[in-house]
């Protein structure tokens, strides 16, 4: 299993454009807690699964408007690829590499 723990740079690409957030990572077992953060604030992770190196969560989002989204990431090794759902607006993809 590789350690998917700590913190990750990463990009979205949003029907908003591209957002720029440090998502953190708190594995504890098959689960994890943390947050993501960026320009427009900060989200905490609920429902964060660790399944090897694939992560899923949601994050229940405020700004712009209230939406839950679905997230999911597979990481290897200094890399994160993945998406975001927010809910009619589809899947936006992520990428990301861990933070120094």
């Amino acid at each position: 299993m590789s350690d998917v723990s700590g913190k990750w740079d990463c990009v979205t690409k949003s029907p908003l454009g591209e957002l720029k957030t440090v998502l953190t990572v708190v594995v504890d077992g098959n689960t994890f807690t943390g947050s993501n953060s960026g320009a427009q604030g900060s989200m905490d992770i609920t429902d964060g699964k660790v399944d090897g190196n694939t992560l899923t969560w949601t994050m229940d989002m405020k700004v712009p408007m209230p939406m839950v989204l679905e997230c999911n990431a597979t990481i290897d090794g200094e890399t994160l690829t993945g998406g975001v759902k927010a809910g009619a607006f589809g899947t936006s993809p992520m990428s990301g590499t861990r933070a120094a």
